[in-house]
């Protein structure tokens, strides 16, 4: 049984598909934890289900260094195989990417390595790209910078706007992280290939 901490920092819809899907008693991972950076909505999920939640606030350190150590220590204790961003918005610093590298993979809504960063959505459609997508990466020190473990394509239609062309995608990435966590349970994904350290 894969183990998992999840860290979010919104209304948590990807969570949620995980969270459905780790109910079933086939699937091969279970949510021990859901963190965030606030007070968001998406733990509200982790709670129906009755997985424990903590919030570590980057405001109420005196340094990016220092939350990322307090960050750490919440998921340590609970020796998870996987962490999972899932709509987490704050970048980890390398001394934290460091310690859980490669075991942590990021949920991103583009294309990688077309569109990094915080506005993927607005950025693929002011581009007049045609396809644009969703990615599961490992984490590194960069801004959604680290190997891509797999992608998938969504169409930019032309009467697209922020909101629509973002649903599709959610729809797309909930899926495949679904798919991509029990892949990596069953050992058909071995994240240490993915390991730009080694």
């Amino acid at each position: 049984m894969l183990t998992i901490v999840t860290l979010i920092s919104g209304s948590g819809s990807n969570l949620l598909s995980l969270l459905k899907a780790c109910d079933n008693p086939l699937y091969p991972a279970k949510v021990l934890a859901v963190g965030s950076d606030k007070d968001a909505t998406g733990l509200v999920h982790a709670e129906q289900y009755g997985i424990p939640t903590f919030v570590v606030e980057p405001e109420k350190f005196d340094s990016k260094h220092q939350w990322a150590e307090v960050l750490a220590a919440n998921i340590t204790h609970l020796k998870p195989d996987l962490i999972v961003l899932a709509g987490f918005m704050k970048i980890l610093p390398e001394s934290f990417t460091d310690r859980f590298s490669p075991k942590i993979i990021n949920l991103h809504p583009s294309l990688l390595p077309s569109f990094p960063g915080a506005h993927a959505v607005r950025d693929a459609l002011q581009s007049g790209e045609k396809v644009t997508g969703c990615s599961i990466h490992v984490v590194d020190a960069g801004v959604d910078t680290g190997p891509v473990i797999r992608s998938r394509q969504v169409d930019i239609l032309a009467d697209d706007d922020q909101g629509s062309l973002h649903e599709r995608i959610k729809i797309q990435e909930q899926a495949m992280l679904v798919e991509v966590v029990r892949d990596i349970a069953e050992g058909k994904i071995n994240l240490e290939d993915f390991d730009g350290n080694r």
